[in-house]
């Protein structure tokens, strides 16, 4: 058994929020709503942590933040609760000073007459122009919780996308921040003791045992300039990265990158076609969808690839034409959108593609990583023989000479 927190509102709309012990969630959420309430969330008490997560203080809405609000306001609007009851519910069981504020900035704009999507687009930059439009298609259609709903499904989509990559990426990171370490430590604590035997030996020391030895006294004794050169790089870097035309050549070089770039393009098709689906069940046209799913796109050869279909679409070409004489996603991806389009269900082929793409990309990272961790060990493995070797060779030398 564990402790969970909820929240939840009766069906006269009063809110209620509290903890309880369950096995899960799942069984929270089935107690709730034995007991005639709307669950709206539920999550796993973590004591000092919880406490420590609240307080923290942001400016802006955290994607996790904007899924979490977008998915209670759905439920309390499907519920039949109007947008300033839901609201005002939402504000009551806030627990985030910052998110709160942000509610009754919303509500206060509501309240005045403004649209929400209006309202949204006060905020600061807090909900992308996606989301808005989003909204805005919604309120037009009249199905604004349905709209919210599936953008709630949308973000989770998408977060569940980014933190498997991100998951999966952490531990080759680590290698490969431990490698390095373990090479400098070595370097600068192993290496300079035998520097005072060589001296005693007086015999010409070989060139690698030289090197390492020069190796090691510059991160002993420069290795603050070490690092004001990896600050150097990386602000210039940076700053070569906000010029288009250097990006474009990046973002081009990395997708011809072997199973790196495939792993990129496969992400970016899901991403895309997650968004695009989502768009076009909402209602949006294709025009205005494909404008607007683009900029999800990271990588921006690709960018500027489907900016150019959307001047073909202006002209009723379609999307799968010209999407394949650019060749802008994956084969698979191609055909299976010109199917969509040919039976009339664009968006519930696009989502079958995120879909499909979605496990792609788990399988690409599985593939690099298979080959990515045992090249990290094996590197680490050359470069410590190396150093043991430059070490050994000229002792052995001096104990041949003796006998």
């Amino acid at each position: 058994m564990a402790s969970f927190f909820y929240k939840a509102v009766r069906m006269d709309g009063e809110a209620l929020e509290g903890q309880m012990e369950a096995l899960d969630e799942a069984a929270v959420i089935r107690h709730l709503q034995q007991e005639g309430l709307i669950p709206l969330s539920t999550r796993r008490a973590g004591g000092v942590r919880d406490q420590i997560f609240t307080r923290r203080r942001r400016q802006n809405l955290t994607p996790k933040e904007i899924g979490t609000l977008t998915r209670e306001l759905s439920t309390l609007l499907e519920a039949g609760l109007t947008l300033d009851r839901s609201l005002q519910i939402l504000i009551e069981l806030g627990d985030e000073e910052r998110v709160t504020r942000v509610l009754e900035d919303l509500q206060g704009r509501v309240r005045g007459g403004a649209t929400f999507s209006a309202a949204l687009e006060q905020q600061g930059g807090n909900f992308p122009r996606l989301y808005i439009n989003m909204v805005r298609a919604g309120e037009s259609s009249g199905a604004l919780d349905a709209v919210l709903g599936r953008l709630a499904e949308y973000l989770e989509k998408t977060a569940d996308l980014r933190d498997t990559v991100i998951s999966a990426l952490v531990y080759p990171l680590i290698l490969l921040v431990v490698a390095g370490l373990s090479v400098i430590l070595l370097l600068v604590f192993v290496v300079p003791q035998f520097a005072v035997l060589f001296q005693d030996m007086g015999a010409a020391l070989p060139l690698p045992t030289r090197i390492v030895m020069g190796v090691g006294d510059f991160f002993r004794d420069f290795w603050w300039v070490l690092l004001v050169l990896l600050a150097i790089i990386a602000v210039l870097v940076e700053k070569a990265l906000a010029k288009p035309e250097v990006r474009d050549r990046f973002d081009n070089r990395i997708l011809r990158l072997p199973l790196f770039g495939d792993l990129i393009w496969k992400l970016e098709t899901a991403r895309f076609c997650h968004t695009l689906a989502t768009l076009l069940k909402n209602g949006l046209t294709l025009l205005s969808a494909l404008n607007l799913a683009k900029e999800v796109v990271n990588n921006r050869k690709l960018a500027a690839l489907m900016t150019e279909a959307g001047e073909d679409l202006k002209h009723g070409r379609g999307l799968a034409q010209p999407f394949t004489q650019r060749e802008i996603l994956p084969q698979m991806a191609l055909q299976m959108i010109r199917v969509g389009e040919e039976s009339g269900a664009l968006d519930t082929m696009l989502a079958k593609v995120a879909s499909i793409y979605d496990k792609e990309t788990q399988a690409s990272v599985k593939r690099l990583l298979t080959l990515l961790e045992p090249a990290l060990i094996i590197g680490l493995g050359i470069v410590v023989a190396g150093i043991i070797i430059s070490i050994i060779v000229p002792i052995l030398g001096a104990n041949e000479l003796v006998m």
